[in-house]
């Protein structure tokens, strides 16, 4: 789920805005989702759910922008045998000049159950205008797996043995705090970069026993679990995450508290509107595909 913002007075600025808009489409993508192969068993009950996050300026480092605010929609939905999951985010900054940003982003992905493929597209514009759009299908095997682009440009990269999708890396995220873990560095594959996989590394903080503190009933008697994980590219020369957060998951995959540190500033998230969605009422008896029978 997640991001865009690109605003470009200069070459250098052009350079952090497009480090900023990868990482935070990369970091943001992971708040929320949750199914596929885990570490340890699979926490129950993961819910399809829609979910809105304000988010506010916490804290601004020493670039350009002085103030930000903003808004994250996050809609999963439960089609039988794969996710599906829509994500847009509007991004307001002003810099130091008065310059005022207002960036968008809109993010798609359709994943299968089993962690074998997944279809992604991925739109972001600055001040109405837009970037080149992210697009194409990726397919695991335990051996390792390939993406096929098909913008902004066609291109194959392959994808190393152990790479998880969106959904597959946030269920490893909560199914390891559940087994008592502190830390684990799976690499993902969300279709929001042109280079392939990103590495991911996760620290499982505090862990909370229900009842927990939280305005919305249906969250209110399960366990949760506060997260950092950040996000690094292997394909740069950067040793620093391209984007880092924090938030608290219940066990149901649903995600409040965020922290999001772009490193000129961090935003803090507050989930404001949250509502289960309904489940299929029927689904077919055959099985997705194994990732085994995905073609590369």
């Amino acid at each position: 789920m997640h991001a865009v913002m690109d605003p470009s007075l200069t070459a250098r600025r052009i350079r952090v805005r497009r480090a900023f808009h990868r990482g935070m489409m990369a970091g943001m993508v992971a708040v929320g989702l949750w199914h596929g192969q885990a570490l340890a068993a699979p926490p129950a009950g993961m819910a399809a759910h829609r979910a809105v996050y304000d988010l506010a300026l916490s804290a601004v480092g020493n670039g350009d922008v002085v103030t930000a605010e903003g808004r994250l929609t996050f809609v999963l939905s439960d089609m039988c045998t794969a996710w599906s999951t829509q994500q847009q985010l509007h991004v307001r900054t002003v810099g130091r000049g008065g310059d005022e940003h207002d960036s968008d982003s809109d993010y798609a992905v359709l994943e299968d159950k089993d962690g074998s493929s997944l279809i992604f597209r991925a739109d972001q514009s600055e001040n109405g205008q837009s970037s080149p759009r992210i697009a194409g299908e990726a397919h695991m095997r335990p051996s390792g797996g390939r993406v096929h682009y098909t913008a902004p440009s066609v291109h194959d990269v392959a994808l190393p043995a152990g790479t998880l999708f969106p959904v597959a890396h946030t269920t490893s995220v909560i199914a390891a705090g559940q087994a008592g873990r502190t830390e684990i560095a799976p690499p993902l594959f969300d279709g929001t970069v042109e280079t392939g996989a990103l590495n991911t590394y996760v620290l499982l903080l505090a862990r909370e026993a229900p009842p927990v503190a939280t305005p919305f009933a249906a969250l209110a008697p399960l366990g949760a679990q506060r997260v950092h994980i950040a996000y690094y590219n292997p394909t740069t020369r950067d040793m620093g995450p391209i984007f880092e957060q924090g938030m608290r998951y219940f066990t149901n995959g649903v995600a409040d508290r965020l922290d999001l540190d772009f490193g000129q500033f961090r935003l803090a998230g507050t989930l404001r509107e949250f509502r289960l969605l309904p489940v299929p009422d029927h689904c077919p008896a055959s099985a997705p595909l194994s990732p085994q029978h995905q073609p590369l």
